[in-house]
């Protein structure tokens, strides 16, 4: 066979895509755009194992492809490079995140390099970059800047609202904004002095300063939102978290919470992703009502979408975090209930929401008024309630609800049904049509006729009203650690105001120590003199991980830009992705928090879209394959995989270097594992076999397969196509380098077909015969509509089964051999560079076009029938 040398290949054909800047793309109104994109990896220490680039092949894949077709690509690439692990290492080592974070990323760029990716680099972002930041800076002031105008439907500019405030007061404004905010008239809001006019604004901005209940984690000094917080720990490094009230900035997302809702309907992403955002979103339509508390002025402000069964409530619950627990609790039950709440408000909400068959609470020991029949029902506290969701109390009616029907069974509490000739799991059913009983003003009336009536009382009463409310809660924006980008907040009389857009980027000073002040200060409180010219302070907390990926997709449409964070030619010409793929785990974070961004950047009109992804597709994982060798209990031996069942043993894990085609290298097993030196070893058929699992890739389970390795070993094409031949994109598999060969020898193949058994080219210029055509075209259509269909690992398996004909054939003929290569460049680039280049081409085969498709060497002219002859 032809000598095919990969290795030679793939350096001479990235060295030059580099220095001619082949993948280098602008605005070009002549052609279609399509702009795909994946979500930025994180730089880690660890660099890529092969489980990362899957994601990064397919879209690359789509992207050659896509010019193929003649549109104009803009396949991007840059890093999310701000972030907790690198100042942890920073903490523990010394070194300044700045400096890790560049090695990290230079070694990041040297493998996707590698891997023959069609990135234009011209248009790299790095998130840690000031000349980056300085736009996420400028967009936070856009932020702090605005208000939402509830009546519009949009956000709007502070300046519009202090002009209403001048003539008006605040009355008559439609806007969102705290719920304490008091009201006041034109003549009293100039009556303010400057300070309490901007502490009044911040109650309207769209991103403001509040004290709010966080989850602190000393261990990490740094305030963590809900998605990382797990079972009441950090996820990154497993450190406890407790709830902590402290003055932080937010962000009101909650503003768009309607439209954030009703977008999902208008993009093309994976429903799990849409239900997910919609779950966390959480709208609700019902009503707010006020219950009396027994014996003082205080209301208890409830939330209910099932008003119909007041009539049911029993008790009502209030969360822990309530300011009203320690007022109304008793000296009788003090001690209980501040033990009780100790332990509630150090939970996470995700764990107190999910877990939802453990019951816990304690009595108060005071009671509130139902205003619909005046009967006192106790007043409880239960971690399942929640101080930011609704209004931080429920009406409790274990007839509708089954966690209130459990709540009510556990503690021996009363049942009341509410519908005549309903079981439990009836009662809540707005289906079931049946008659209310026992229900005063709403007794005999239906569930559609209950409501509105129950709702008008509420009104005519003036103790409620009808309510649209949400789960989601205001983002917050604030991290009380080093590595982040700066505010451009300073504060003056105790205000925070903002550096004008001349003085941006406000850049990261240099500290001493990556840890908290020694008085609880975040690591910028170690800054020496870091003031503005006039000698005010500057924010000392830093920007979330996701401020940067809030908007880091509109920055690579025209990445250079000093002057905008992009320009209005470039916004226009390439609008939003056409193409997102990333990890599902980002569901309600970056993913939400960016359309979040967008909107806002939409309502202000520096953007054409209120959605910047048309079409999202999450990437499955791939699995590491872990190998096993069996360790005898009690004894320094190892037992083949066969022979295992002979003994009590123990799985060990082996690292899969060592392990080819399942059997272990026992001389490197001895050096991986020194206390294995003086082990015996039971064979079968004279070699040692391992057993195997599938798990996630991960060092410690020693399946990390390094793409490095396998680049040396079989080429970057090979590796390319193998991760797209082990299954659906979308879908999680385990990786076995084992199925790697066939992959290898099938570009051998390929190479073949265009060579001599001397390895010298050669391709004939004969007519290739129809049967010859009709397994071109036949390839090369169902790639396309499979393509099309991203269904990447088909295309892998129709080129093989071409190959394998033609070489059956015997064809090498430039009439076949000149489209196919083009019809396999986006998979293996390198080797169709070199072939295309060998054809007799000078301009690369990314700038060629996807062949037609001669459809009438697809039509059938001949049938084979089977006969039977008896």
């Amino acid at each position: 066979m032809a000598d095919y040398d990969f290795g030679t290949i793939e350096q001479k054909w990235q060295d030059h895509w580099t220095k001619a800047q082949v993948y280098q793309v602008n605005e070009d109104a002549n052609k279609p755009k399509y702009y795909i994109l994946d979500m930025f990896p994180y730089p880690s220490g660890a660099g890529l194992h092969v489980g990362h680039p899957l994601g990064y092949i397919a879209t690359d894949i789509i992207a050659r492809y896509k010019r193929l077709k003649g549109f104009n690509v803009l396949h991007p690439m840059g890093f999310d490079s701000f972030g907790l692990p690198a100042e942890q290492y920073a903490i523990q080592t010394g070194q300044h995140p700045a400096k890790t974070t560049a090695a990290n990323i230079q070694r990041y760029k040297e493998q996707l390099r590698s891997l023959g990716f069609s990135y234009d680099w011209s248009r790299e972002v790095q998130t840690s970059d000031p000349s980056f930041y300085k736009w996420t800076q400028w967009i936070f002031k856009q932020l702090f800047n605005a208000y939402y105008d509830t009546k519009l439907d949009k956000a709007r500019s502070i300046d519009d609202l202090i002009a209403q405030f001048k003539l008006s007061g605040n009355k008559e404004i439609t806007a969102v904004c705290d719920e304490d905010t008091p009201s006041f008239t034109a003549a009293q809001w100039q009556g303010l002095s400057p300070a309490e006019q901007q502490r009044t604004l911040l109650k309207y901005r769209l991103t403001y300063i509040a004290e709010t209940s966080v989850n602190w984690c000393p261990a990490l000094g740094t305030v963590l939102s809900n998605d990382e917080v797990k079972d009441g720990f950090s996820e990154r490094g497993g450190h406890p978290v407790e709830k902590k009230k402290m003055p932080q900035w937010s962000m009101r997302i909650t503003a768009y919470a309607d439209r954030l809702l009703s977008g999902l309907d208008t993009i093309d992403w994976p429903e799990p992703i849409k239900e997910m955002q919609r779950n966390w979103i959480g709208k609700s339509i019902g009503a707010e009502m006020d219950f009396q508390i027994e014996g003082y002025e205080d209301k208890i402000r409830v939330f209910t979408t099932r008003i119909d069964t007041i009539y049911g409530v029993t008790f009502l619950t209030l969360a822990p975090e309530s300011e009203l627990v320690e007022k109304i609790t008793t000296e009788v039950q003090k001690a209980e209930v501040d033990a009780y709440v100790s332990w509630a408000v150090n939970r996470s909400e995700r764990e107190r929401m999910s877990e939802v068959k453990k019951v816990t609470g304690v009595f108060t020991g005071a009671y509130a008024i139902n205003p619909f029949n005046e009967e006192k029902v106790p007043i409880w506290i239960a971690d399942y309630v929640l101080a930011g969701y609704g209004t931080g109390a429920v009406m409790a009616v274990p007839s509708g609800d089954q966690r209130d029907y459990d709540f009510a069974k556990h503690f021996e509490l009363p049942i009341v049904p509410v519908y005549e000739n309903m079981d439990m799991s009836e009662q809540a059913d707005p289906t079931k049509e049946g008659k209310m009983i026992n229900s005063g003003i709403l007794d005999g009336l239906k569930y559609s006729e209950a409501i509105p009536r129950a709702i008008e009382f509420l009104e005519e009463k003036g103790i409620g009203e009808k309510k649209i409310n949400f789960r989601i809660r205001d983002a917050i924006f604030g991290r009380q650690r080093y590595w982040g980008e700066p505010f451009p907040v300073y504060y003056k009389d105790g205000v925070p105001h903002l550096l004008s857009d001349n003085q941006l980027p406000n850049e990261l000073p240099e500290v001493d120590k990556f840890l908290p002040t020694e008085t609880g200060e975040p690591p910028l409180g170690r800054a020496q003199d870091w003031t503005t010219a006039e000698g005010y302070e500057f924010e000392l907390t830093t920007m979330p991980g996701w401020a940067g990926s809030s908007w880091y997709f509109f920055r690579y449409m025209d990445a250079n830009n000093t002057q905008e964070f992009a320009g209005k030619a470039a916004l226009d010409y390439w609008k939003d992705v056409d193409l997102y793929l990333g990890g599902s785990e980002h569901a309600t974070g970056h993913l939400l928090y960016s359309r979040f961004w967008t909107k806002f950047l939409f309502d202000m009109g520096f953007v054409s879209v209120e959605e910047y992804a048309q079409k999202l597709i999450n990437q499955g994982m791939i699995q590491g394959r872990s190998s096993m060798a069996y360790r005898v209990n009690g004894e320094n031996k190892y037992v083949s995989y066969g022979l295992r069942g002979n003994y009590e043993t123990t799985a060990i894990h082996v690292d899969v270097s060592i392990v080819k085609d399942d059997v272990l290298d026992i001389e490197a097993f001895k050096r991986f594992r020194p206390d294995a030196a003086d082990a015996s070893f039971e064979l079968e058929n004279g070699v040692f076999r391992c057993g195997s699992e599938v798990e996630k890739m991960s060092k410690s389970k020693f399946n990390v397969v390094n793409p490095d390795d396998l680049i040396g070993r079989y080429g970057a094409d090979t590796l390319r196509m193998y991760e797209m031949f082990l299954g659906p994109i979308e879908q999680s598999k385990p990786w076995n380098t084992n199925g790697i060969e066939g992959v290898y020898k099938f570009l051998r193949k390929l190479w073949a077909l265009a060579h001599d058994a001397k390895s010298s080219f050669q391709v004939t210029e004969d007519s290739p015969s129809k049967a010859e055509f009709k397994i071109l075209y036949t390839a090369l259509k169902k790639s396309e509509s499979d393509i099309d269909r991203l269904s990447l690992n088909t295309v892998v398996s129709n080129y093989m089964i071409a190959v394998n004909e033609l070489q059956a054939l015997r064809c090498n003929k430039r009439q076949i051999i000149e489209p196919l290569v083009i019809g396999i460049s986006p998979f293996a680039p390198h080797i169709a560079e070199e072939l295309w280049h060998l054809l007799g081409h000078s301009t690369s085969v990314v700038d060629a076009a996807y062949p037609p498709i001669e459809e009438q060497y697809l039509l059938e002219d001949s049938f084979e029938y089977p006969v039977s002859i008896n």
